[in-house]
């Protein structure tokens, strides 16, 4: 009987798991065998771990039903694949490959000593394929995009085992920590399906139109199952393009393009991790990694809680705060407030969302913060500040958003919820702005000019 392990770390699903089907295309028993690793888990735990428990003890509940269980292990990876290879004597260990600059590391020392498969899941393309024609890798987005659309997309997607092998009593599992739930987002495979069921039969249609809509539902909302691999990515770029094939009214086809290239974004941004994994310690372009953030503890701090007196962000910081999400449009909003309108360091914003977003991804992450700072590849220019104020009556014109995060705003009409501050009279238990937009800008456009200056100056 051929043994084979099968190691999840970002696929936590039985639907088109190329990891699995190729653990049960050769092997007679498989064990899924999931590791706690302790760097990559957060003291006190982040809400992406606490995601990612809810969804382990769904996972091991789906496996029960097919006949098998979760081995959950907590422990140096090397170590635990090592001693559960010798309690079971697998001959292979399968896995999706993953590009985060410890996870290639990782496999790399791992495969060196044991058996170890990496297969193409978390992402369609693997960043290697989608290249220039020297083979050096895109480093801006449009031509990337058009080069990965060229691709075939590979192979249909496969289904769920309708049973598994069962493993053996021997093979223990440790206690998984105490979690909660995020009543928005169901940690669960079937609970993922169905949200991207209900996507592609409705709001994929109007999402060109509605997706900067704070307010809206507009948006898919599966961040966090890509995050964890709860749904799997090829299988929905197939059902993208076969929606989008059978259309005929163009106005629902663009919509469809827009929210597929959101995907591809996805996608860039793993590229740019996988070749440039210096991007996750400094700003990609050289000519800014010189600028003069400033140490503002307050200003930072107020940032986080969502008293930043521009009734937004601060409804924006306390979605996060509160649900462990946030709407894209509130993620740029926010990145640029902090980056633009306080001058502090792009990196302490991303560390604040990898340790409140259950979705938190260290390729898209740092992709967006860098994007909105204009320090990243594919960057929005450094001159491009958002106006908080423009933003908010524009993505959020009833002031909807506002109403339901700062309920001490909730009571004031569309003309005053955006500025209450040009309002004197009104006696509200909310703070006034912490900074003057019209001066951050200037700053900044100082700032970021300064840098430039300094690097060319040095570099000749």
């Amino acid at each position: 009987m051929k043994t084979i392990i099968w190691w999840i770390r970002r696929d936590l699903r039985l639907h088109d798991n190329p990891a699995l089907d190729h653990a049960l295309m050769h092997g007679d028993l498989v064990i899924p065998l999931f590791i706690l690793d302790p760097h990559l888990l957060s003291h006190p735990h982040s809400n992406r771990d606490l995601f990612l428990f809810i969804a382990l003890i769904s996972l091991d509940k789906d496996l029960l039903g097919k006949g098998s269980r979760l081995i959950i292990r907590y422990g140096k990876p090397l170590e635990l694949l090592r001693e559960v290879q010798q309690k079971s004597n697998a001959h292979l260990i399968t896995a999706e490959a993953d590009h985060s600059p410890y996870a290639k590391k990782r496999d790399d020392q791992i495969g060196r000593t044991l058996p170890l498969v990496t297969l193409t899941g978390l992402t369609v393309h693997p960043p290697q394929v989608v290249r220039k024609a020297d083979g050096s890798p895109y480093t801006v987005y449009t031509p990337y995009a058009k080069v990965w659309k060229s691709l075939p997309l590979p192979g249909k997607p496969l289904g769920s085992p309708t049973t598994l092998p069962a493993v053996p009593d021997q093979i223990k599992t440790d206690a998984l920590p105490l979690s909660k739930k995020f009543d928005a987002f169901p940690a669960d495979e079937h609970s993922a399906r169905k949200r991207i069921d209900q996507f592609l039969e409705s709001s994929i249609f109007s999402y060109k139109a509605r997706r900067n809509f704070l307010a809206d539902n507009a948006t898919a909302r599966i961040s966090p199952y890509l995050k964890f691999g709860l749904l799997s990515i090829r299988e929905i770029f197939h059902h993208v393009q076969s929606i989008k094939n059978q259309l005929e009214n163009q106005s629902f086809r663009a919509s469809c393009e827009t929210w597929r290239n959101e995907l591809i974004w996805r996608e860039f941004y793993y590229s740019i991790l996988a070749n440039f994994p210096q991007v996750t310690r400094y700003s990609f372009r050289e000519n800014l990694r010189g600028i003069r953030w400033l140490d503002d503890r307050k200003g930072l701090q107020a940032w986080q809680k969502g008293l930043t007196g521009y009734p937004v962000v601060d409804a924006a910081m306390r979605q996060l705060s509160e649900s462990g999400w946030m709407h894209n449009r509130a993620r740029m909003i926010t990145a640029s407030f902090l980056t633009k309108d306080l001058l502090i360091d792009w990196r302490a914003g991303e560390r604040w969302f990898m340790r409140y977003l259950i979705d938190g991804d260290i390729a898209s992450n740092n992709g967006g913060w860098q994007w909105t700072a204009g320090t990243g590849t594919d960057a929005a220019p450094y001159f491009r500040i958002f106006n908080p104020i423009l933003q908010s009556k524009k993505f959020d014109p009833d002031g909807d958003y506002i109403r339901q995060w700062v309920p001490e705003l909730a009571h004031l009409d569309n003309n005053m919820i955006h500025m209450p501050w040009k309002f004197p009279d009104l006696r509200l238990d909310y703070p006034p702005p912490i900074i003057d937009h019209k001066f951050a800008r200037e700053r900044t456009l100082s700032a970021y000019q300064s840098a430039k200056s300094l690097f060319e100056n040095q570099s000749r």
